[in-house]
C-alpha cells in the first residue's frame, strides 16, 4: 500500500514545477533589470568612446583600434545578459504551463 496516491504525486509534480517557473521567471526579470541599471557597462563605453575621439585627434590609430575592440566586447556582454534574461523567463513560462498541464490531468 502506499502513502501518496496518483493524483498527490501529480499535484506535488505541479506545485514543484509552479514553483520553479515562478523563480526562473523572477530571476530571468532580475537580470534584465540589473542589465538596465548596471551603470558600469555605461561608463565603461562613455570612457572608451570619450577615448576613442582622443586617439582620432591624436592620431593614435592603435588607441583607437583598442577601444573600438572594447566597445564591441560591451555590446556582445549586453546582447549576452539580455539573452540569458529572455531564456529563463521563456523557461519560467514553459514551466508553469508544464505545472498547470499536469494539474489538469489530475482527476
Amino acid at each position: 500500500m502506499s502513502i501518496f496516491s496518483v493524483a498527490d504525486i501529480f499535484m506535488g509534480m505541479a506545485v514543484f514545477l509552479f514553483i520553479i517557473g515562478i523563480f526562473a521567471i523572477a530571476s530571468g526579470i532580475f537580470v534584465l533589470v540589473a542589465k538596465v541599471a548596471g551603470g558600469d557597462l555605461r561608463t565603461i563605453a562613455r570612457q572608451t568612446t570619450a577615448l576613442a575621439q582622443k586617439g582620432l585627434t591624436e592620431e593614435i590609430s592603435g588607441l583607437v583600434g583598442n577601444a573600438t575592440a572594447l566597445i564591441g566586447a560591451v555590446n556582445d556582454l549586453v546582447k549576452t545578459t539580455s539573452g540569458i534574461g529572455i531564456f529563463l523567463i521563456i523557461v519560467g513560462i514553459v514551466a508553469i504551463g508544464c505545472a498547470m498541464g499536469i494539474l489538469t490531468l489530475v482527476d
